[in-house]
């Protein structure tokens, strides 16, 4: 599934290359169809990316736990 969500989120990405290179990004279909694009990889992306959180891969995301409080020498 890791897999699968990188290469699908990929696949928006090169669509985008498409758009500059046709030089059809500043008109108005290429620029919506850039933030739909955009979208969509970035949907696959945070799948890939909780599918690592998941695993223990991601260390980004994982909160510190707090150390204990350690007792002062003096109070009994």
């Amino acid at each position: 599934m890791l897999l699968i969500s990188i290469v699908l989120g990929l696949v928006p990405l090169a669509g985008i290359v498409w758009l500059i290179v046709s030089q059809t990004l500043t008109t108005v279909d290429g620029l919506f169809t850039s933030l739909i694009l955009l979208t969509l990889s970035g949907i696959f992306f945070l799948n890939a990316a909780l599918e690592l959180h998941t695993r223990g891969m991601l260390n980004v995301l994982r909160r510190k736990k707090p150390s204990p409080p350690q007792p002062t020498p003096g109070a009994k």
